[in-house]
């Protein structure tokens, strides 16, 4: 008799083959937290440390076609959304969470990489706002993401807050905007707002450019962390020093941006 307790964590993102972000850095890191990794591809990218060059996009029939037999066959303790790069895989993936009334969501809005390519039109960000920020139970925009989302331009911290407060008004519950080295540059700040609180979380900023991966890797690991039981300021504290540590045991690999050591000793 299976007596395993075991938490399923789902991705539904883009395929990084350079395998320091999208699907594999979130696979590698649901791992490290001990939970099992299932996911969908809704994206092919071609990229790696030093960029992305293009991308071959799944159609929607083909996202559903992932996801089904895999919720049909695991309890999902958690689900992760990265990158989803047209209307129809947004609405797709939408329909099969309230279908299915998945819950402990993590919407990591991902709408361009980190070299400047765009990876989600206009029309299909906002339909990513209408349907997935109302199931999610915390969506996870970096600073430009935050700029695009909100359209307020961030030059202060008082900025972040009305970002905040416009992604809040647009039906997300909980906001987490990663702020990166935003500020001084002496500290890596991220901002959480709920309904009720708003938590600012400081960690040192590591001067590096072993960051490829890094948003995914967070969101990966908040998911993993909200299956496990945490509460999501918990699981956003864990997830921040999980991050901290990978960066620091970051491989030197790569001409570019190097990808994260996910699997560092705990």
């Amino acid at each position: 008799m299976k007596s395993d307790d075991t938490k399923v964590c789902l991705t539904i993102a883009g395929l990084d083959p350079s395998g320091g972000a999208g699907i594999i850095a979130d696979i590698k890191t649901f791992s490290a937290f001990g939970c099992f990794a299932a996911s969908a591809i809704s994206s092919i990218t071609f990229q790696n440390t030093q960029g992305v060059f293009g991308a071959e996009h799944q159609s929607a029939s083909c996202v559903r076609s992932q996801l089904e037999p895999i919720i049909d066959d695991y309890k999902i303790a958690a689900l992760k959304t990265g990158m989803l790069p047209t209307a129809e895989v947004i609405d797709e993936t939408a329909l099969v969470i309230l279908e299915n009334r998945l819950e402990n969501i993590v919407v990591d809005p991902v709408v361009r990489s980190t070299s400047g390519f765009d990876l989600i039109s206009d029309r299909a960000l906002k339909i990513l706002v209408e349907k997935l920020f109302p199931v999610a139970s915390v969506v996870t925009p970096n600073i430009p993401e935050a700029e695009r989302i909100s359209g307020i331009s961030i030059n202060t911290e008082l900025d972040i807050d009305r970002a905040a407060e416009a992604i809040r008004s647009l039906g997300a519950r909980c906001v987490l905007i990663k702020g990166g080295h935003f500020g001084d540059g002496k500290m890596a700040i991220d901002y959480f707002y709920s309904e009720t609180e708003r938590i600012v979380f400081k960690d040192p900023y590591i001067d590096t450019t072993s960051t490829h991966g890094t948003g995914c890797t967070l969101a990966a690991a908040i998911t993993a962390n909200l299956a496990l039981g945490e509460d999501l300021v918990d699981a956003i504290r864990i997830s921040k020093s999980f991050v901290n540590k990978a960066i620091r045991a970051a491989p030197d690999i790569g001409k570019g941006n190097s990808p994260l050591g996910i699997f560092f000793e705990r």
